[in-house]
């Protein structure tokens, strides 16, 4: 690029854009690259303060940075995102598509690691509404060597994309209540409703309900006929703490389900269980669900239901974050809780 007199600089190609400020009213380009500066331009330009502009003569060895922008853009989505065009250097990344947030951490500090080369996202694994921003990119110069474009490319070509978007699935699903107390009536089943209402959020309806007394092959019983019968998803609640009388995990475990967890490092949500039957998940649910507006029940569902199937690595990464600071004024997910 070459530098020259703004009134010089008739009839020449502007190689960035001039940014107009207007407190609280106005922030954008008032002069976009590849803008033909006219005779018109030049005091509106002076009082933008550019008494010089830079004017485009790069060679096949560089990108400018709105060109950069984009093709960082192109190369780093995957389902369910979309860029927007570049402006002043940056390309904004949005949701096509509502569902499970995705974020590849660690090939994002690959990227992040090539000199010149920004890109911020969000946390992974944030649920997101269609339309909403999760990333930005741009370069730090206003030119940037093509090579280091390359190599970001090349990258997400080999490992497959830093973001996407996860549809979620919307399961047919069945709820299991524990507990003596429930089952004779003892005490109102509160904890139900807490669910079902969690689980209608994504469009997952609770089709078969069943109050259980505390017996362990009871449990098993009917965990194993609710998967025959076509549940996608079994949910227990009750009988979760290490009480010799709490049998619910004994339950889960004698159906022959392949156990994740039984124990989380997320405060609330410590004793949280996870197993497989099949392809099934079976989740078995502490009482702090039915008290705290987030709990590890709101960190796992949405990647349950979006299809992946949870590691004991995955729980353990849980703990990351995992602690809830009890505010007064609950605002999750606007809160660092699971991030």
């Amino acid at each position: 690029m070459r530098k020259v007199k703004v009134e010089d600089a008739v009839g020449l190609i502007l190689c960035h854009d001039v940014t107009k400020i207007v407190p609280g009213e106005f922030k954008g380009p008032a002069f976009k690259k590849g803008h033909l500066v006219k005779q018109e331009d030049i005091e509106e330009l002076l009082k933008l303060g550019k008494d010089h502009l830079y004017i485009w003569e790069c060679g096949n060895d560089l990108v400018h940075e709105n060109d950069a922008a984009l093709r960082m853009a192109k190369a780093a989505i995957g389902q369910g995102v979309e860029y927007s065009q570049p402006s002043e250097g940056k390309v904004t990344i949005t949701s096509s598509r509502p569902g499970l947030f995705k974020v590849n951490v660690e090939n994002l500090c690959e990227v992040n690691m090539i000199d010149e080369v920004s890109f911020a996202t969000r946390h992974t694994n944030q649920v997101v509404k269609k339309g909403e921003i999760l990333a930005g990119t741009r370069v730090i110069p206003l030119v940037i060597k093509k090579e280091k474009i390359e190599t970001m490319e090349e990258l997400c070509l080999k490992r497959g994309p830093l973001l996407e978007v996860v549809e979620m699935h919307q399961l047919k699903v069945a709820l299991i209540t524990t507990g003596n107390e429930v089952y004779y009536g003892r005490i109102k089943d509160k904890f139900s409703p807490v669910v079902k209402e969690k689980m209608a959020r994504f469009g997952c309806e609770v089709l078969w309900h069943e109050l259980l007394y505390d017996d362990a092959a009871l449990i098993k019983e009917k965990i194993q006929d609710f998967i025959h019968k076509g549940a996608q998803m079994v949910i227990t609640t009750g009988g979760m703490s290490v009480d010799p009388d709490d049998v619910t995990p004994s339950g889960v475990k004698s159906t022959g389900a392949e156990l994740v967890t039984y124990g989380s490092p997320v405060l609330p949500g410590a004793m949280f269980l996870l197993a497989y039957y099949g392809e099934v998940p079976i989740m078995g649910l502490p009482a702090c669900v039915m008290y705290f507006k987030a709990t590890v029940f709101d960190l796992v569902l949405p990647r349950v239901l979006a299809g992946e199937k949870l590691t004991r690595k995955d729980i353990a990464m849980l703990g990351h974050g995992g602690l809830c600071k009890s505010c007064k004024e609950c605002r999750y997910p606007e809160c660092p809780f699971g991030k």
